[in-house]
């Protein structure tokens, strides 16, 4: 049975979403003219012959269904003002359909397989609201003459330029096309939104030049000879690296080679510092992987440290990455060693790509073939998306970085590759002429001294320099050229970060030392070497270093102090006496957080330690976006940052967290294909910013909120998920439960906010079963609909009060599921 609403006039709205019909129901078909609205999303529609006889239509939803073929039959909806036709799998739109829907004002066409829109689309002139996301699009021109468009959305398709004539357009005010690979303009001109775009064409003359600049990434094990090889490419012959000079952090230099620049970064190959890459790697890069032929053994760990774990990584963050495999030290081995340990690591790559693509249509497969398919539609998607992604491994070259031919070599392949568009299509920008010559003003500063040597420089100053130079431009074009600068790495200029915002990085150089000065596998070595006139500057004793050591050791905490003295050395050393304003700048005071501080918490690397007390029964629980008071204020400095990176076990927490019971509210996000390096501590820095007090493991994190307590944790079994439990002892009331699951809510949206970080991760959300030995559990669908939430609607609404599994076990919903009207889950789909 349908859900009937009445409507004004005696006119209806029907509701049959989710009834898995291949036909449209015979009722519907009846209702004549009294129709207005028709929900029919997530069934198994294929066609709809009858639809033309709801002569007043005005809204249909065919979303979430199996449609291939446009339906002709809406050529007879004239009246029609709002359609539905996502999530389908449609390959074209024929001509003569749009003229008919002149009425129409809404048109989502998101995720199916067009690969062209019709000319006459352009009829719809009513049309303010368009979703052409992932699709198959190469143009937009058939869309440039609707004036009186408002929102549209064209992320994930394959258009390489946008017309200038769409952005003329007055009525437009937003517009997302993330995902393409464009080069007019670029996508990092995109990523500014519609201002930047439209101010980019008003800037762009005829004729304007086009460029090939393309991010290089030298990634690799410590000593597999990535330095050599950037500096020996750098340099055009064999440059010796000795191990006391190997790569701390990140380096970064500029290569330009018959035309095409390259932005060389070498990272350090230490884990210590694997935490940070995420700051510096971005989209559509091209990755040099290491391989160091004179240590790697034939073996399933040796693959995995030296290859598997990088490409796995590099397949989950940027799944459209360029990767060459560089095999070094091979004058270390015989030519039969090389040929054999070549073929070995071939063999392993391309079994490892195939098996990565294997699972996912496997994943695929049976989601299509559960009971209810349309359920899982949005989850099925994301897994096609990820299949459409080609991250490429390049024929494996080996190089003795000792010999000229070799090098030579190397960079010719590296320059062919480069200008090869199957492997590179976006590697050529289109520019207005100012963006070079803003670049070009920015590095004279730097070279003439006019900004001092760090490369530190207020945002004002630096526009008015730049003014002085371009009094053609003003301060929004000149913003909207260094935000293009930033995000390819020639400058850093973090507008998002309030305390930042006002301060620009004309040396990137400068802040990954900075970074280095705490992110670096010497660390204790470093500590050790403060000297008694160094601690006296911050006036402190050597009894305090030793502390700070052992704290450093044992529980992953530096201090502050600590801190700016490694900061402060490393500044005088590089930059001689430099003056006091900087210093306190970068590295803070007692009374404030420096630079420094505030890049590694906003880019989850570390948070503030707080002097953990006793839970507080009658504390004041915490809700984000809502004033909140401290039941017993007391003035806190903290004073020693943590990084959960470094930890290495979890006794605190399970001294806290006591033993799991059965009854726990208790949720399984699992991360497919896995979960990436890193993630669970950045996770876990971004919830326990929220609430407090916390104790931090190296896979485990407790929280508190009023007298609740919660526990993250990571497994990384073969099913590789994130567990979030809440104390049942702690949830007497159902109004307990409704708190806990505000609260569980909260950690699942920074968790979800997180995910979308990595291009190649997807989720699926499950409350298994709380009868002891029991493997079924309850999937959740429709989760994200629960976090969009404003969280105004009341819980324990939408689902009935128990749930059964398959084998019999009966348990309260309220304690497997939030319930709210909006986000019932839909039953709650047992396995």
């Amino acid at each position: 049975m349908s859900t009937l609403n009445g409507n004004q006039n005696g006119k209806k709205d029907y509701d049959f979403s989710g009834k898995k019909l291949k036909t449209l129901p015979t009722e519907l078909c009846k209702s004549g003219g009294d129709a207005v609205k028709v929900d029919l999303q997530r069934n198994r529609l294929k066609q709809i012959p009858g639809i033309s006889q709801l002569t007043n239509l005005k809204e249909l939803n065919l979303s979430n269904n199996v449609i291939t073929d446009f339906p002709m039959e809406i050529i007879g909806l004239h009246q029609l003002e709002k359609l539905y036709m996502n999530q389908n799998s449609l390959k074209t739109i024929p001509e003569n359909v749009f003229p008919s829907l002149g009425k129409l004002r809404f048109l989502k066409l998101s995720t199916n397989r067009l690969e062209k829109l019709p000319i006459d689309v352009n009829s719809c002139q009513d049309l303010t609201y368009l979703n052409l996301s992932n699709n198959c699009l190469k143009n937009l021109d058939p869309i440039v003459d609707l004036s009186h468009l408002k929102e549209l959305y064209v992320e994930r398709n394959q258009l390489s330029e946008l017309p200038e004539k769409l952005f003329q357009n007055n009525s437009l005010t937003l517009f997302k096309a993330n995902g393409n690979p464009l080069r007019k303009p670029p996508v990092e001109v995109c990523a500014g939104g519609l201002k930047d775009i439209k101010s980019y064409f008003s800037m762009l003359e005829e004729n304007a030049p086009h460029v090939y600049t393309v991010k290089t990434m030298f990634l690799g094990n410590s000593m597999a000879g990535k330095s050599t090889l950037c500096r020996s490419l750098e340099k055009g012959c064999p440059v010796p690296v000795e191990e006391a000079d190997r790569t701390v952090g990140i380096d970064i230099s500029e290569v330009n080679r018959d035309g095409i620049r390259f932005c060389f970064w070498d990272f350090a190959g230490q884990e210590e510092y694997y935490i940070t890459h995420h700051v510096f790697i971005t989209p559509q890069a091209f990755v040099i992987l290491a391989i160091n032929l004179s240590s790697y053994n034939m073996d399933d760990q040796s693959f995995k440290e030296n290859v598997d774990f990088w490409i796995k990584n590099l397949q989950l963050k940027i799944p459209d990455s360029v990767v060459l495999l560089v095999g070094t030290h091979v004058d270390q081995c015989t030519s039969a060693q090389v040929n054999e340990k070549k073929k070995h690591i071939e063999e392993r790559v391309k079994e490892m790509l195939e098996k990565h693509k294997v699972n996912l249509e496997l994943r695929k497969k049976i989601l299509q073939k559960s009971d209810n398919p349309s359920l899982n539609y949005d989850l099925i998607n994301q897994i096609e998306r990820l299949t459409e992604y080609k991250l490429k491994v390049l024929e494996f070259i080996l190089i003795d970085c000792t010999k000229q031919e070799d090098i030579d070599r190397l960079l010719t392949r590296i320059k062919n590759d480069v200008l090869n568009k199957d492997i590179f299509p976006n590697i050529e920008k289109t520019l207005p002429r100012s963006f070079y010559d803003v670049e070009k003003d920015l590095n004279k500063l730097v070279t003439n001294d006019d900004i001092p040597e760090h490369g530190i420089v207020s945002q004002n100053f630096l526009l008015l320099e730049l003014k002085n130079r371009h009094d053609t431009l003003d301060d929004d074009q000149l913003k909207l050229i260094l935000q293009y600068l930033h995000r390819i790495g020639v400058i850093m200029w973090y507008k998002e970060i309030p305390e930042l915002a006002g301060f620009v990085f004309v040396k990137p150089s400068f802040l990954i030392s900075l970074f280095k000065t705490i992110v670096r596998h010497d660390l204790v070595q470093e500590l050790n070497k403060i000297s008694a006139a160094q601690l006296k500057s911050e006036n402190a004793l050597v009894i305090q270093k030793k502390r700070w050591i052992r704290d450093y050791k044992d529980r992953a905490s530096l201090s502050n102090v600590a801190i700016r003295i490694l900061v402060r050395t490393e500044l005088q050393k590089n930059y001689g006496k430099t003056d006091e304003e900087l210093i306190e700048e970068v590295v803070g005071s007692k009374n404030k957080e420096g630079t420094l501080l505030s890049l590694l918490k906003h880019f989850d690397i570390c948070l503030s330690t707080k002097h953990n007390s006793p839970l507080n029964p009658n504390a004041n629980e915490f809700c984000p976006n809502q004033d909140w008071k401290a039941s017993n204020p007391i003035v806190y400095e903290p004073d020693a940052c943590l990084f959960p990176n470094y930890l290495s076990d979890n006794e605190q927490v399970k001294q806290k967290w006591e033993s799991d019971n059965t009854e726990d509210l208790n949720i399984h996000v699992y991360l497919l294909p896995e979960i990436p390096h890193g993630f669970f501590h950045r996770l876990v820095i971004r919830t326990c910013s929220l609430y407090f007090p916390y104790w931090i493991g190296k896979d485990q994190c407790m929280l508190c909120s009023g007298n609740k307590r919660f526990l993250l944790r990571e497994h990384r079994e073969e099913d590789q998920f994130i567990e979030i439990r809440c104390k049942e002892s702690e949830l007497e009331t159902s109004e307990d439960i409704k708190k806990a699951w505000k609260v569980i809510r909260e950690i699942m949206k920074r968790l979800n906010t997180l995910t979308e970080q990595w291009q190649g991760l997807y989720q699926t959300v499950h409350s298994p079963c709380k009868a002891q030995d029991c493997d079924n559990y309850f999937e959740w669908n429709d989760w994200q609909e629960w976090l969009e939430d404003s969280g105004t609607n009341p819980f324990n609404v939408g689902l009935e009060e128990n749930q059964t599994c398959c084998d019999g076990h009966q348990r309260k919903t309220e304690l497997l599921f939030p319930r709210t009207p909006d986000a019932d889950l839909k039953g709650g789909h047992m396995k």
